[in-house]
């Protein structure tokens, strides 16, 4: 246990060759719940309006089995230029030993372009319940029942 009654998990991370003079993910405050990524692209990257691009990352990560990484986009990105994490949250499952990639797109009106180094998303620690599922033939009632996608309405 960390302090204040917090568990603590030991989240393996390795460089990988070639990338040395990239950053390493980190918090940029004491709060913050996600680790910023960088860029390992080789040359700069340009994503037209409506393209996508799978950015490296440079490292690999060894994770206990009771946690994934979540890959999520990094707000002033999206705000400012429209450029988000496409499958958000990605997974990083605890048995996935490659290099950490994350797959942007481009929503905005101008191209953009991601340069080595530059911060591109965030990756947030979630610990994943092991879960068995049970095969039934019927399945207990609620009021909701089988209402879904905006059976509620909007006022």
């Amino acid at each position: 246990m960390a302090s204040g009654g917090i568990s603590l998990y030991n989240v393996q991370i390795k460089r990988l060759a070639g990338h040395d003079d990239v950053q390493l993910p980190q918090k940029m405050s004491a709060w913050a719940s996600g680790y910023d990524l960088y860029a390992a692209v080789q040359e700069p990257v340009t994503l037209q309006p409506g393209e996508r691009a799978l950015i490296p990352t440079g490292f690999s990560l060894a994770m206990p089995p009771e946690l994934e990484a979540q890959i999520r986009p990094r707000s002033g990105l999206a705000l400012k230029h429209g450029i988000t994490a496409l499958n958000s949250p990605g997974t990083i499952d605890a048995d996935y030993r490659g290099e950490v990639k994350v797959l942007l797109i481009n929503h905005g009106t101008e191209p953009f372009t991601i340069e080595r180094n530059e911060r591109i998303a965030q990756m947030v620690f979630q610990i994943v319940p092991q879960v068995e599922l049970l095969h039934v033939e019927q399945l207990s009632d609620t009021e909701r029942g089988a209402g879904g996608f905006g059976h509620t309405g909007t006022k």
